[in-house]
């Protein structure tokens, strides 16, 4: 990214740091911190590091600022290292300045999401990350030299643009704990066919076609064949993919009774789709496979493991919205109101492609398994 001379307001501008910064950016850095100050020494290994950035705000008396992000190499995350203006500069908008370049330039260099620690007994920083768009998520106790506790802020970055010619998907948002599977076939018939129901009674209703009756604990959650069968009824086309004819989610059920009658399930699920005809492969779908459908108009909804997403080892669906050189966006249906989610965070979610394809696989077993939606059959007219 290049950011050379970038106006701030009157009396600053924006501009990248290099070697013969450094002295001033010892000086600066001494002046502004009393603890936890960047060392000579960390601050040239920073100037001469070619994954980082450090971007300044410079003004005709000298530097009065800067912001310093890492990127995290073989992930998409950037970290929010350091931000500091003097005191003499504060109070005009130059800390925003270096926070909306300093997410420009990792987003550039491909990053989806930036995280940042702040000092508790920091409120002015605290509202300016909060303004501008920073969620907590988490406490690190006793972090900085003095034993003041951290806080540490998230913000998504990266927002899939949309083309004219994408299939457009909407959001529904799961009401219970285990309608994933239903809320994400609800997504992908109602983005073949406006006119399918897109509400709670349609959501449960699914999920009691298409449920698997037990799991490790709680109610079941939808299986592929379940989902698929669900939506023929609907007149869509549907085809099933897994990498094994094994029985899905019997390695967590300890109970024998209980895998005895996910056994049955599976095998009348299993014979219901033969039935019906509903076309199965054993060849899991990749990434590249499911951009090519959707380029087709066929929705991909896909098992995931939702340790990547929620640090929770359980099985979970989710519709793939899009894909491109960098990412596979995901419609994830969970929404978590204790952490203070919203439907932004969760429709169009990035992540990084060969990231998704690890996290399309469930259990000790690496459970593959995905449906592919296709538009309502047509009838022919009497």
């Amino acid at each position: 990214m290049t950011i050379e001379k970038t106006s701030v307001s009157r009396a600053a501008r924006l501009r990248e740091a290099g070697i013969d910064d450094l002295e001033a950016l010892v000086r600066l850095e001494k002046d502004a911190f009393e603890t936890d100050r960047l060392s000579r020494r960390s601050l040239r290994r920073f100037l001469q590091g070619g994954n980082d950035h450090l971007l300044l705000a410079e003004t005709a008396d000298g530097i009065v600022g800067y912001i310093l992000l890492l990127k995290r190499r073989g992930t998409r995350l950037a970290r929010l290292y350091s931000l500091c203006v003097d005191a003499v500069s504060r109070g005009q908008g130059i800390a925003e300045a270096l926070v909306r370049a300093g997410e420009e330039a990792v987003r550039q260099a491909g990053c989806a999401s930036l995280r940042l620690e702040v000092r508790r007994d920091n409120p002015a920083a605290i509202r300016l990350y909060t303004r501008l768009g920073y969620r907590q998520f988490g406490t690190l106790s006793d972090y900085y030299e003095d034993g003041t506790d951290a806080l540490r802020f998230e913000k998504r970055i990266r927002f899939y643009e949309r083309e004219p010619s994408d299939l457009p998907i909407p959001y529904y948002s799961q009401t219970t704990p285990f309608t994933c599977g239903a809320s994400c076939l609800m997504m992908a018939m109602k983005a073949l066919d406006p006119a399918a129901p897109f509400d709670q009674r349609e959501e449960l209703r699914l999920w009691r076609e298409a449920t698997t009756v037990f799991m490790t604990s709680g109610h079941g959650g939808c299986g592929p064949r379940g989902l698929a069968l669900a939506a023929r009824r609907r007149g869509f086309k549907a085809e099933v993919f897994l990498n094994g004819e094994g029985v899905l989610f019997i390695d967590g059920l300890r109970d024998e009774s209980k895998r005895r009658a996910l056994k049955v399930v599976h095998a009348d699920y299993h014979e219901q789709a033969l039935a019906a005809r509903i076309p199965l492969s054993y060849q899991p779908l990749s990434v590249e496979e499911m951009e090519r459908c959707l380029n087709q108009r066929k929705v991909p909804v896909v098992l995931i493991s939702s340790y990547r997403l929620t640090r929770e080892k359980a099985p979970h669906w989710i519709v793939v919205s899009a894909v491109d050189d960098d990412f596979v966006y995901i419609h994830d249906p969970e929404i978590k109101i204790d952490r203070d989610e919203s439907v932004t965070d969760k429709e169009y979610v990035p992540i990084d492609r060969a990231a998704f394809s690890r996290m399309a696989r469930f259990g000790q077993s690496g459970v593959r398994a995905a449906l592919l939606l296709s538009a309502p059959r047509r009838r022919r007219a009497r």
